[in-house]
């Protein structure tokens, strides 16, 4: 097994690593592990178990960084020890899951300094879902962060090494408006489509290490139809839009999940631009799922809107007049908080204009 750690700069690097590499000398014998530093990541890689105890003491030591107290040497060997004689201590990152080491308050992104954090309880209760679960469901209305915070975790957990890749697509329909042939070539034709998950990934990486990982298949941008076949692995896959699926795209999609995947499937069942909107694949999973224990299914709603002030107002004035939509699961909320104000600093100045 193997997982990656990002290193910052300066003080705070040396205080993790330890001074001419002693903590990492001290993890690697007291634990067996394999430790590479490799620019600004530490792979950790070894027996699971022995990996997910080396990753809680890393984050120990991190966090100890960060409050400019680095630990000393006997600190770092009793921290050791304590965590060695905790049962269950590592087991959610030697489990399934290999994200439990990531934390749903603070996504870390490829922008120095720069990080995600859930602006309300139900934002925070989608990300620990996304990051504990292999298939998570987040529907919700515009502006209430679902697409952004998909991609967050996604970067999050492509930067910790838990996924080697991320995968984007989306259902290539037009809402209202017919935009007829579009030449190009396939990523120019369905990167209209697409256009809010690439903007949420510009907001968490460098212009060109988008292009650069695009170019190399670290990230991939397919639409939906060259789902079908394939099997994904290792990689975080995203569905934006899936209220425009029909039932047999959805069923198709949830089936290309493969080992160690994580799957995102998001919407608004309130804008749904299907010929009928009865046939929504969206709708149709969330309701046959809902049982489903192992899979994360959320409801955000007005609380969680995180756009402009006006974007609830609108909302509010729209829902007066048109109701609610005729599947009943739009109504649901299925949370496992309630919603709570956004506190101003929630989320970093680039999330305002997200899809």
């Amino acid at each position: 097994m193997e997982l990656t750690l990002p290193l910052p700069a300066g003080a705070q690097r040396l205080g993790i690593t330890g001074p001419q590499q002693r903590n990492i000398k001290l993890l690697r014998e007291a634990l067996g592990v394999t430790l590479h530093e490799r620019g600004d990541l530490l792979r950790v890689s070894g027996e699971a178990h022995e990996v997910g105890l080396a990753i809680f003491v890393l984050e120990l030591l991190t966090e100890a960084a960060r409050k400019n107290r680095p630990l000393s040497r006997q600190q770092v060997l009793d921290t050791i020890a304590s965590a060695t004689a905790r049962p269950g201590v590592a087991a959610g990152i030697s489990g399934t899951h290999r994200s439990a080491g990531l934390n749903p308050g603070s996504l870390e992104t490829y922008l120095p300094g720069r990080s995600v954090r859930p602006a309300s309880d139900g934002q925070r209760a989608y990300i620990t879902s996304i990051l504990a679960k292999d298939l998570t469901f987040c529907t919700g209305p515009a502006g209430c962060g679902k697409t952004f915070l998909a991609v967050a975790a996604a970067v999050a957990m492509l930067r910790r090494g838990v996924v080697r890749k991320i995968i984007l697509t989306r259902p290539a329909v037009e809402a209202g408006e017919k935009i007829g042939f579009l030449p190009g070539t396939l990523q120019e034709k369905v990167n209209p489509y697409l256009r809010p998950l690439l903007d949420a990934l510009n907001d968490m990486m460098p212009f060109e290490q988008v292009e650069r990982f695009i170019a190399t298949d670290i990230i991939e941008i397919a639409p939906l139809g060259f789902m079908r076949g394939r099997t994904l692995n290792e990689a975080c896959i995203i569905l934006d839009e899936a209220q425009n699926t029909s039932r047999a795209q959805m069923l198709m999609f949830l089936t290309r999940l493969g080992h160690d995947a994580k799957m995102v499937v998001t919407g608004d069942p309130r804008q749904v631009d299907l010929p009928n909107p009865r046939e929504s694949g969206l709708v149709d999973a969330v309701d046959r799922l809902a049982k489903v224990k192992d899979i994360g299914i959320h409801a955000l709603d007005a609380g969680d809107i995180v756009r402009h002030r006006l974007v609830q107002k609108v909302l509010d004035a729209y829902e007066d007049t048109q109701g609610g939509p005729d599947a009943p699961t739009a109504r649901k909320r299925r949370k496992t908080e309630p919603p709570a104000a956004a506190p101003p600093e929630a989320f970093p100045d680039s999330f305002n204009g997200m899809a």
